[in-house]
């Protein structure tokens, strides 16, 4: 097919899953159905027409309110709806027409719901972690083998299972949710051994700047919870698409300095 017809359909998909995961966004977290009943309006609960529901499209021709109610839509839709196209995009144009790129039209657009979950309610639904686990260790199977795959899922819920009851004999405290555990799990399976301590190390180092500035500006203080799901799912995202470039950027930096 011609390349500018593969850019629209790449697109087009991606809306079509943000739409999708604009429903998870909504109704996970109220552990309701996200098959049924089809989508309403947030504020009169009116059945929304299929017409009233094509992604993005709809939110600009409708002004961004509610045909029935008037009442204002959230922006979140159309951000969401855009964003998953864009990151669709972008793992086309890195991957192509191959197994990685399919396997990235489930990860991607998951992990965006991950992230804006935890950040909204510092939740990360199982509904999305336990298939994720089963995902990653299928994907992973095929893509760096099952072995490789095992021991990542093992080498990431292990650690946080520590780093996690450490923090509970220091504070008293739970240090790490059971839903952060079970995505670096699925996160491990997916890429493997070697780049699951990637994805925790750059989550860290993103989690500690913003949570830094989140200080500074007095928005947050060192007690407050943070999403960290949010911070793994932009760690995964940046290994899944560049893990091997930073790997050996930092080799060649450490053998350079001796």
């Amino acid at each position: 097919a011609p390349f500018t017809l593969q850019i629209v359909s790449v697109l087009l998909l991606g809306l079509a899953l943000g739409s999708f995961i604009n429903v998870c966004i909504h109704r996970l977290p109220k552990n309701e159905s996200i098959i049924a009943p089809g989508s309403y309006c947030a504020s009169c609960k009116t059945k929304i027409s299929i017409w009233d529901n094509i992604p993005l499209l709809s939110y600009l021709l409708l002004k961004g309110r509610c045909r029935q109610c008037n009442n204002s839509i959230s922006i979140l839709y159309p951000i969401v709806e855009l964003s998953t196209a864009l990151l669709l995009l972008s793992g086309f144009i890195k991957f192509g027409i191959t197994i990685k790129f399919a396997i990235f039209c489930a990860i991607g657009p998951a992990l965006l719901a991950v992230a804006i979950i935890d950040f909204k309610h510092l939740i990360i639904p199982d509904a999305i972690t336990l298939p994720g686990v089963l995902f990653g260790l299928a994907a992973g199977s095929y893509l760096i083998g099952l072995k490789n795959s095992s021991l990542g899922l093992i080498s990431g819920a292990g650690t946080f299972i520590v780093l996690s009851t450490i923090h509970y004999w220091i504070r008293g405290l739970v240090g790490m949710g059971g839903g952060d555990i079970k995505l670096i799990a699925a996160v491990g399976a997916l890429l493997g051994i070697k780049y699951v301590f990637l994805v925790i190390f750059l989550s860290a180092f993103i989690g500690s700047l913003v949570g830094l500035i989140g200080v500074v500006l007095r928005k947050i203080n060192f007690l407050s919870r943070i999403p960290f799901g949010s911070y793994l799912a932009i760690g995964t995202l940046i290994v899944y698409f560049s893990g091997e470039d930073i790997i050996n950027i930092y080799i060649k930096t450490i053998m350079s300095v001796y």
